[in-house]
């Protein structure tokens, strides 16, 4: 099995896209800037989607699904809006096709000009509140708690799988409220339930915080963020909950008469994560080995492989692995025999770990004789064996260990490389070794925007803290409230 990757040291970047090809996530497609997601890369995005699925609903959240296509008419009610997303949008401008002339390919059809052009949605604000207009006339039909499972197009030059693509997956909550708290409430909500996903699922720490000004998503009056670093020391911005205000309300004419008979425009939230969340979890864990997944999303969480020479030593090691897995998937484990005779076990060996299986069990004839199993951890990569008798409790404790192991390493890596720094010039000595830096800074956009065009270093967040620290803004010694993450990010 030919798949060696590039190491992280020699280029990360390669290796990157190296082990997305080789663990079999994803490929390049025909279509410029967009992908193909392989079997085993969208098994683990199911794993991501059902259970954020079930954290939606298990807050309140019920799913439907709005148009692929937005009017573009619709994009020019909101002005912030449409001016951050119009760079990034497909326009439909006729709707059919005809033969050409010399009958050997197909042109578009200039008679079928689409009366007004429709935009391939960028993000489903317009639309979704167009339908909203429709709902809602009274306090009783708040709040609306609605969430999508979509794809989504925004046209970018430069793509790399999973983190940038032209179209992606993703889900995206769009809420209506009677008041401002409740709509505040939600956001603060929703970005809590993003942590607790990241963290106790893809075993990825983050840090919570607002976003600038400068940064909120278009026609927000406040975005909230969950900010993740990557092996390399870059930031992931891993998912966002924005509070909109009344904005898309007005651009809609979306009104409400509350308790009392008085008419008001309600006020809305939305909040998305999508297939970046794949690219995360591949570089927050994985080495030069290949991948390496926590086994809350692993496809795979167990996989044995019988080593023998006769039919008759295979006969009865499969008997033992095969019970062995029945018990495991009756405790809710994704267990996978591998039987093929076809592959030798050293490339089996070769392929599970190029794709991060949590655990790998092997069985030859010594070990049926000793009544034991060689039991092989992805993420330390420690063997050991154990006898047949304990491992169908030990394997679930196992896996638990794994999950947090890799959850505390990562969050070790990310202190390690933290830092304070106090002046610019520290600052943009140290910048490029890769890391959070965290520094004053005088609130301007202005300080912001010198920051990013000398450094390519962005404000990720303002985290929340409950004791800020008051200092002196490392560019201009202009007074700051508060310390905020700087770093170069995906």
């Amino acid at each position: 099995m030919e798949k060696k990757a590039t190491t992280r040291k020699e280029d990360y970047s390669k290796w990157y896209n190296d082990l997305v090809h080789n663990a079999d996530l994803a490929e390049h497609s025909d279509v410029k800037g967009c992908m193909i997601i392989k079997p085993y890369g969208y098994a683990i995005w199911e794993n991501i989607r059902d259970i954020l699925d079930r954290m939606f609903k298990e807050t309140g959240h019920s799913n439907a699904y709005f148009p692929l296509f937005i009017p573009k008419s619709y994009l020019s009610k909101e002005a912030s809006h449409v001016e951050g997303f119009a760079k990034e949008c497909a326009v439909v401008t006729h709707y059919r096709l005809r033969a050409t002339a010399d009958g050997k390919g197909v042109e578009v059809d200039p008679d079928a000009k689409l009366q007004e052009e429709l935009i391939i949605r960028p993000t489903s604000e317009t639309i979704i509140w167009n339908s909203y207009r429709n709902w809602i006339q009274s306090y009783r039909d708040l709040p609306i708690l609605i969430n999508q499972w979509a794809n989504v197009v925004r046209w970018e030059m430069r793509t790399r799988l999973f983190l940038r693509t032209a179209e992606f997956l993703w889900q995206e909550g769009h809420t209506a409220h009677a008041t401002q708290e409740e709509a505040v409430e939600e956001t603060e909500q929703m970005l809590r339930v993003y942590a607790d996903f990241a963290e106790n699922y893809m075993a990825m720490p983050v840090i919570l915080g607002r976003k600038t000004p400068s940064e909120r998503f278009a026609g927000a009056e406040d975005t909230l963020c969950i900010e993740a670093m990557m092996q390399d020391g870059k930031a992931l911005q891993a998912g966002t909950s924005h509070f909109l205000g009344q904005n898309f309300a007005k651009a809609f004419e979306v009104k409400f008469a509350d308790k009392h008979g008085k008419q008001d425009f309600v006020w809305a939230t939305s909040w998305g994560v999508s297939t970046r969340l794949m690219g995360a979890l591949v570089m927050t864990h994985s080495d030069d080995e290949g991948l390496v997944l926590p086994p809350k999303l692993a496809p795979i969480q167990v996989v044995a492989v019988p080593i023998y020479k006769t039919s008759e030593e295979l006969e009865q090691i499969e008997a033992k692995l095969v019970a062995l897995g029945q018990s495991l998937k009756s405790k809710g484990i994704r267990f996978k025999y591998d039987g093929d005779d076809n592959k030798r076990p050293g490339w089996k060996f070769n392929e599970y770990e190029v794709k991060g299986v949590p655990i790998r069990i092997a069985m030859g004839p010594r070990d049926l004789a000793n009544g034991q199993l060689e039991i092989a951890r992805r993420d330390t990569k420690e063997k050991f064996t154990l006898s047949f008798e304990s491992a169908e409790t030990h394997i679930p404790q196992l896996l638990a260990e794994i999950q947090q192991h890799l959850f505390e390493r990562s969050k070790q890596f990310r202190e390690q490389h933290t830092f304070e720094v106090n002046s610019y010039a520290e600052f943009k000595a140290r910048i490029d070794e890769g890391g959070f830096f965290l520094a004053h800074w005088d609130g301007t956009a202005a300080t912001e925007e010198l920051v990013k065009t000398e450094t390519k270093a962005t404000i990720r967040c303002i985290p929340f803290t409950e004791n800020p620290e008051p200092g002196q803004c490392m560019v201009t010694g202009l007074p700051s409230a508060q310390r905020v993450i700087f770093a170069k990010a995906y």
